[in-house]
């Protein structure tokens, strides 16, 4: 007995205990994997058919961007999500800096926007790294500041929406209003679960419904100058963006305005609303069955554009294939993976951990209703693509980094009980 005793106190003995009990702790979640995989699979086959007529090899592309994600998930999902906590600063710095270095000779112009970095071998949207380190700067801030002082004290509000605004400001510069947009929703679900007091929300609100008239009284006052004009919505490009004191391009207006009032700025249906009439009209056609992979013909005689058939619109794609069916397994795996975020932040221990997985879980949301309702009518066309069935080289990196953040918080948790 007392040499046992003398042999379980000694530091070796101990430490090999406190590793198999954390390894015992750190139990793998195999749900959000497991719904990860199969929709990468699904996107990869129907990028596959989206260029099935023309040759494109984006499927092939896209099969290894999602390897190497696998490889970051994996990477993420082993470091304990508290060291993000200790190193926020950093991560947010690097985040700003990528964002910088968009308007230096790095910066890829594409369609007008400058929103990659030309890295010789690979062309990077800083905007997803960007989500990324704001995340984890922003929960960070309301993890270590008590309740009491966040429902009392502007001091700490105004950091937080410092923090989030600077990024949002230099994704707009670049235009990236989609990506711009995802960081709101995001920070008010992190100040929500955070308790602060409910006149905060009602300011916000109001706030809102204030921007959101000025916005339509933009709007309005484009629509009378572009029919004032005479020109087409196109043609009359650049010219309201210029007298207008909304900071927003009139291509931009002309999404939004396909959207709400198609009649104003394409009245033959040619034009900006182009896209989202054969979009719904893929969909449409779908049925209940679909015509059968690799046999729609919104994309494959070039209704549907070609350069947007596979990433904005690879939904469209899937339901005039798979039909009414084939679409609603789509949104519930979806449904599963983000269930399955919000499961994981209910387990956490800590708030850091809960803030994280319910601020990835409101990334994943707010790109998955954007993108699935604009090609049925029900947002406007703004771009985001669909988690992990999009084609995107960064974009699909950001998705396996932040659901190896949540696999993290659900293989770590149980070593702070």
């Amino acid at each position: 007995m007392g040499l046992t005793r003398r042999f379980e106190s000694h530091d070796v003995f101990r430490t090999t205990r406190n590793l198999f009990r954390a390894s015992q702790a750190m139990q793998f979640d195999w749900v959000g994997p497991a719904c990860i995989l199969c929709l990468s699979l699904i996107g990869v086959a129907f990028i596959y058919s989206a260029h099935a007529f023309t040759g494109g090899d984006f499927w092939i592309k896209q099969l290894v961007w999602i390897v190497l994600g696998a490889g970051v998930y994996g990477v993420v999902s082993m470091i304990d999500y508290r060291f993000y906590m200790r190193n926020a600063l950093w991560f947010y710095f690097a985040g700003l800096f990528l964002l910088l270095l968009i308007f230096t000779p790095l910066g890829l112009t594409r369609e007008g926007a400058t929103r990659w970095l030309n890295f010789v071998v690979l062309a990077y949207q800083p905007s997803e790294a960007a989500k990324v380190c704001t995340l984890i700067m922003v929960s960070t801030i309301l993890a270590t500041t008590r309740i009491g002082k966040i429902s009392d004290s502007v001091r700490v509000l105004a950091i937080v929406f410092g923090l989030a605004g600077l990024p949002m400001f230099l994704i707009f510069l670049q235009p990236d209003l989609g990506s711009c947009l995802i960081i709101p929703p995001m920070v008010l679900a992190l100040l929500y679960v955070s308790k602060l007091s409910i006149r905060f929300f009602l300011v916000g609100f109001a706030l809102v419904v204030c921007m959101a008239s000025i916005l339509a009284f933009d709007l309005y006052s484009y629509a009378h100058a572009l029919e004032k004009s005479g020109l087409s919505a196109q043609e009359f490009r650049g010219e309201y963006q210029s007298k207008s004191l909304v900071p927003l391009r009139d291509y931009q207006r002309e999404r939004i305005m396909t959207f709400a009032a198609p009649e104003v700025v394409d009245p033959s249906g040619t034009g900006a609303a182009w896209n989202a009439i054969q979009a719904e009209s893929a969909v449409g056609s779908g049925g209940l069955f679909g015509r059968g992979y690799a046999n729609g013909q919104q994309a494959r005689l070039g209704y549907l554009p070609r350069t947007v058939a596979h990433n904005d619109f690879i939904f469209a794609v899937f339901a005039e294939e798979q039909g009414f069916l084939g679409g609603m397994l789509v949104v519930g795996l979806f449904g599963v993976l983000l269930a399955n975020g919000v499961r994981i932040a209910g387990q956490a221990r800590d708030r850091f951990g809960m803030l994280l997985c319910v601020g990835v879980t409101v990334i994943f949301l707010i790109h998955v209703f954007v993108n699935i309702g604009m090609t049925i009518g029900l947002t406007p066309i703004t771009g985001l693509p669909l988690p992990f069935v999009s084609y995107g080289g960064s974009f699909i990196l950001s998705c396996c980094i932040l659901q190896g953040i949540v696999q993290s918080v659900h293989r770590h948790h149980r070593l702070y009980e």
